[in-house]
């Protein structure tokens, strides 16, 4: 009873209460904020962002290949007699790998020698006397020819002499001429004979070496030192001339084979240095680009290119997968900044600019890193100054001395 009786009378009050209070709050006056008394100080060094050393690298994957494959085959028919080596078997340059049974073949080289020495009897050659000094005229076939040509010469001679005194009778003169140009004939037919059968001497002598070198053919050797691939053939085995007996691939130096892609086909050059990983075997080499490929790749628009690489340790093998790191342009240049002048924040990058003495937050694109370096491709300027130190950032106006980092 007593709260309904008072109620009224407070909020009766109450107007009154707030005109006096409108009226004090409207003759007081606000104090303004003062900006510059609040802003904050920074103090740090700074960086000025300069053009730095920047090579231009690309990274690219692929595979080392040998870098010589061949496969072993002989020129001649026949069956193996052995095999003298098989899979993973590292062989040396003319070592006879696989012997052809060598009977047949060693039969005709024989009779090849005999008939060689049978042409050079028919004509008077001794065993060292050279093919190339013979005289056609002095074969003994020939001499024997010229004898009896010089004696129906002389016979002809006499009788021409006698028949011009009438001595003889014309029929005698008749059977000298005739018997002077049959002399004459015989000579020329020996003659023929001798230079005949020293062409036969050559020809034996072809079929001489033929013979030997199918002889020697049934030992097939490896062209270089590498290591055995794949065995082909077993002892036992006939095989024709050409037929795969082995596979034997170079490995003291392999080739790296990969590609770039179109938009650095025109920086590729010979000679570019490269840096290559194999996981692996955990190899890191270093190369050269030795070999460029005259066209691109229309499948996947890249540029393909090998590398020499040295495996005379042998740790390497051919078909390792590799990364690489190619030296494009070791003169070219990028602005780049120390790692600790970038903020990482809620997946952005930014740093802290210095003009006219405020700090303000700059959002920055970063490329590559190399050490403690990280490239920028956007957001910076040459010239431009940030803090060194990006965790000592924040708004405000810089107070702390310029220094210069090394």
């Amino acid at each position: 009873m007593i709260d309904l009786m008072i109620r009224p009378k407070l909020f009766a009050l109450t107007p009154v209460v707030s005109a006096i209070l409108l009226v004090g709050c409207s003759k007081t006056p606000i104090a303004p904020t003062d900006n510059k008394s609040a802003e904050k100080e920074v103090a740090g060094a700074l960086l000025k962002v300069e053009l730095v050393p920047w090579t231009t690298n690309t990274r690219c994957q692929g595979s080392l290949v040998a870098d010589e494959t061949t496969t072993l085959s002989a020129k001649v028919a026949g069956r193996v007699e052995s095999v003298f080596a098989d899979v993973g078997d590292l062989v040396a340059p003319d070592k006879v790998l696989v012997q052809l049974d060598p009977t047949d073949f060693q039969l005709l080289a024989e009779q090849s020698d005999a008939q060689l020495q049978q042409a050079r009897a028919a004509v008077g050659l001794k065993p060292a006397d050279p093919v190339e000094n013979l005289n056609p005229e002095n074969a003994p076939p020939v001499l024997e020819a010229k004898a009896l040509l010089d004696e129906a010469t002389q016979t002809l001679a006499r009788m021409t002499s006698l028949a011009t005194e009438d001595a003889i009778t014309k029929s005698d003169l008749e059977l000298a001429e005739s018997a002077e140009r049959v002399a004459r004939a015989r000579y020329q037919s020996s003659l023929n004979s001798v230079r005949e059968k020293i062409a036969l001497i050559s020809v034996q002598a072809a079929q001489r070496n033929l013979a030997h070198e199918q002889l020697r053919e049934t030992k097939v050797s490896s062209p270089f030192e590498g290591t055995v691939q794949a065995r082909l053939v077993s002892p036992g085995t006939f095989v024709q001339a050409g037929q795969a007996l082995l596979s034997v691939v170079r490995t003291k130096q392999l080739r790296f084979r990969t590609s770039v892609p179109e938009r650095y086909a025109h920086l590729l050059q010979i000679g570019q240095r490269i840096k290559i990983h194999f996981d692996l075997s955990d190899q890191i080499r270093e190369g050269n680009v030795s070999r460029i490929n005259p066209n691109l790749d229309p499948s996947n628009r890249s540029l393909g290119f090998e590398v020499d690489i040295d495996n005379s340790d042998g740790l390497l093998r051919s078909g390792l997968f590799g990364e690489a790191v190619l030296e494009l342009d070791p003169n070219a240049k990028a602005l780049a900044i120390p790692e600790q002048s970038v903020l990482r924040f809620a997946g952005v990058d930014k740093v802290w600019k210095v003009k006219d003495d405020q700090v303000t937050e700059g959002v920055v694109l970063l490329g590559s890193k190399r050490g403690d370096m990280v490239e920028i491709k956007n957001g910076l300027k040459e010239g431009e100054s940030i803090l060194l130190d990006a965790s000592q950032g924040e708004k405000g106006k810089w107070i702390g001395e310029t220094s210069t980092y090394k």
